[in-house]
């Protein structure tokens, strides 16, 4: 177990790839325990490194913690995308900019109930906006789950669905609604939601932004 265990680590310094291992197990120990479980021992024990391995690349727990939410954020961006991915072709640009704008927020909602501990992890830090558009936490088109919606509400505008002078501060209020709801199924009073019915309150809030943007 020795030997087995310090060839993993030889492997992993030859090849540079220690820290995008750590963040891997992290996010591992976050699908199943959130950001709680996130700590810098059991990350490297998961990786397969002595435990101050960690701190050639992270300060603290809060750094690892940090690089984690972003690798769970882009990994709710990627849920998004691909929801989009799914939609079918449509006629008109609007129905297209509509169904796209919807897809951004159904894929949301279902990142938080199909991951609930990546989701809780994806919002724990930071506590504010800064880091909402670094690459850290982009998907796979290179867009993070904030630009993803700020770019379905610039379509909606350009398709003419949105009102030019109602589009300023229109993702704010569209994320809030959304993520209120996810926060009530996996952690609230609606976490007991039959799946048909949590699908159906997502629809139906969706609706509401729809109105009120």
């Amino acid at each position: 177990m020795a030997a087995e265990n310090g060839r993993l680590k030889r492997d992993t310094y030859r090849h540079g790839d220690l820290r995008n291992a750590l963040i891997k197990a992290g996010l591992e120990l976050a699908r199943k325990g959130g950001p709680e479980a996130v700590v810098l021992r059991a990350t490297t024990r998961q990786a397969g490194v002595a435990p101050n391995a960690a701190y050639r690349h992270f300060a603290d727990r809060g750094a690892l913690l940090h690089a984690v939410s972003q690798a769970a954020m882009a990994q709710v961006a990627r849920t998004m995308e691909a929801e989009q991915a799914g939609l079918p072709p449509a006629a008109e640009a609007a129905d297209t900019a509509r169904a796209r704008f919807r897809a951004v927020g159904t894929g949301y909602l279902r990142f938080a109930q199909e991951e609930p501990g990546l989701f809780r992890t994806a919002f724990h830090v930071p506590g504010d906006m800064t880091h909402a558009a670094d690459d850290t936490a982009a998907g796979a088109g290179g867009k993070t789950p904030f630009e993803l919606l700020g770019a379905a509400l610039d379509d909606l505008v350009e398709s003419g669905l949105l009102p030019q002078d109602r589009r300023p501060g229109a993702e704010f209020l569209a994320w809030s609604a959304v993520h209120g709801l996810a926060a009530l199924l996996i952690d609230g009073p609606l976490r007991g939601l039959h799946p048909t019915q949590a699908h159906d309150a997502g629809q139906h809030v969706i609706d509401m932004i729809e109105r009120g943007i």
